[in-house]
């Protein structure tokens, strides 16, 4: 009977298993120097600092030269954020809602309309409108100070009749003293506007303060505060409608009507106001949107804003031109450590990072401190105006990425030319 047999390992007796395989032998120390040393993101770092803290005095004015850039774009954009922000409350208080209604030029005659008696009345009856006034100007009625003063010295102040609902309607406030009403509004009493009473001198009201009209004097009532849809008021006498029809002769034709229509309907109303008030002549009358002129307003401060960016673009070119002017000395300084770094074993690739970094950092240094300047800028002023304080995060953000682009791009041709010299070249350089 056969009989199976085993394999043999060489040099073993029968049966044994075959020898372990011999170990894979180490490569020599000098392949081992031959790869380059990995070097991570904290070392990166705090070789790029490196340059910042030997030259600390050249890197924090290359630093401000950048933050000065980034401070005047933030800065600017804040101020104008907080400035629209600050409208958008007014108009949030004083609503968008008032529309205006005045007597346009007649296409034929060439000469200016007139609104009908009953054009109050006429428009109060839209179903959307729930508030209206009107105001009607005084002709050939001056006021003055002092029976004294010579005709026509009027300094532009104008004598206007008011129906009692003006106030409300147009979102007047008192500086001082009270509104007219029913039975003041018969009598020659007046109430000024804030700059007809500062041009006036007029500051409070009380016994004995009186204003010349047309030949008659009229006690002061009340003092308004600046009316800001209804700017017009502002340098305006304002009279009580029978009064001005009693003591100064007044027509009785409003020349102004005030309407607050409910905020969803206000294009609507708009689109009938005219024919509504003026049906006779629908197109001898204009209307109007005082919040629209606000707009307008906002619309050339944007415009100014632009330009003050562009002026803080080329502050922060001027901070990148410093940047790399420093980093180019900075190569030329550093080459006896540059020829040491590579003859220890550092690649052009680290050199290259080396430089980059400390460009990043010193440019990263100026635009955080650029943008913290320019938010403190921001509070500042927007505190002594009595402003909101907003500086938009995409500002914040869009100003530290500036920073760093402009400092990856000065510093990149000085990493270059750093990593381009020979170690021999380097530490022979005096």
């Amino acid at each position: 009977m056969a009989t199976a047999t085993t394999g043999t390992g060489p040099g073993g007796p029968p049966g044994s298993p075959p020898p372990p395989a011999p170990p894979a032998a180490e490569p020599p120390p000098s392949a081992k120097l031959l790869r380059p040393a990995r070097m991570h993101t904290g070392d990166v770092l705090r070789v790029g600092a490196t340059g910042l803290r030997t030259r600390p005095l050249r890197a924090w004015l290359s630093a401000l030269g950048i933050a000065i850039g980034i401070a005047a774009m933030i800065a600017v954009v804040g101020i104008s954020s907080s400035s629209r922000a600050e409208l958008d409350r007014q108009l949030a208080e004083l609503g968008t809602n008032l529309l205006r209604v005045e007597p346009g030029t007649s296409m034929l005659s060439g000469e200016e309309g007139v609104l009908p008696y009953e054009a109050t009345a006429m428009v109060a009856r839209i179903e959307p409108v729930y508030a209206v006034a009107a105001t009607g100007n005084v002709s050939d009625a001056n006021v003055y100070r002092s029976d004294h003063i010579p005709e026509g010295q009027s300094g532009g102040m104008t004598v206007k009749a008011a129906e009692l609902d003006l106030f409300d309607t147009v979102g007047a406030e008192l500086a001082d003293g009270v509104w007219l009403n029913a039975a003041t509004a018969q009598y020659p009493t007046a109430v000024l506007g804030s700059a007809a009473a500062e041009q006036l001198g007029i500051t409070s009201v009380g016994d004995g303060v009186e204003v010349y009209i047309g030949g008659q004097w009229f006690t002061v009532v009340g003092i308004l505060e600046p009316v800001a849809l209804a700017s017009e008021l502002d340098l305006a006498v304002l009279v009580g409608w029978d009064a001005a029809a009693t003591y100064l002769g007044f027509d009785g034709h409003p020349t102004t009507v005030y309407t607050r229509a409910e905020e969803q309907y206000v294009e609507d109303v708009a689109g009938v106001l005219a024919a509504t008030a003026n049906p006779e002549a629908p197109d001898e009358t204009s209307v109007s949107r005082p919040s629209d002129a606000l707009a307008a307003k906002n619309a050339v401060d944007t415009a100014f804003t632009g330009m003050l960016l562009g002026l803080g673009g080329v502050a922060l070119l001027v901070g990148g031109v410093g940047v790399a002017n420093t980093m180019v000395i900075s190569v030329l300084e550093r080459r006896s450590e540059i020829g040491l770094r590579r003859s220890l074993g550092a690649t052009k690739g680290q050199i290259r990072v080396q430089f980059l970094a400390e460009s990043l950092l010193l440019s990263a240094l100026g635009g955080v401190g650029g943008v913290l300047l320019g938010t403190a800028v921001t509070a500042v002023f927007a505190a002594v105006r009595e402003w909101p304080t907003v500086v938009p995060y995409w500002a914040s953000v869009g100003g530290v990425a500036a920073t760093l682009f402009i400092g990856a791009v000065a510093g990149l041709y000085p990493a270059v030319r750093a990593s381009r010299l020979s170690p021999t070249e380097a530490l022979t350089a005096q």
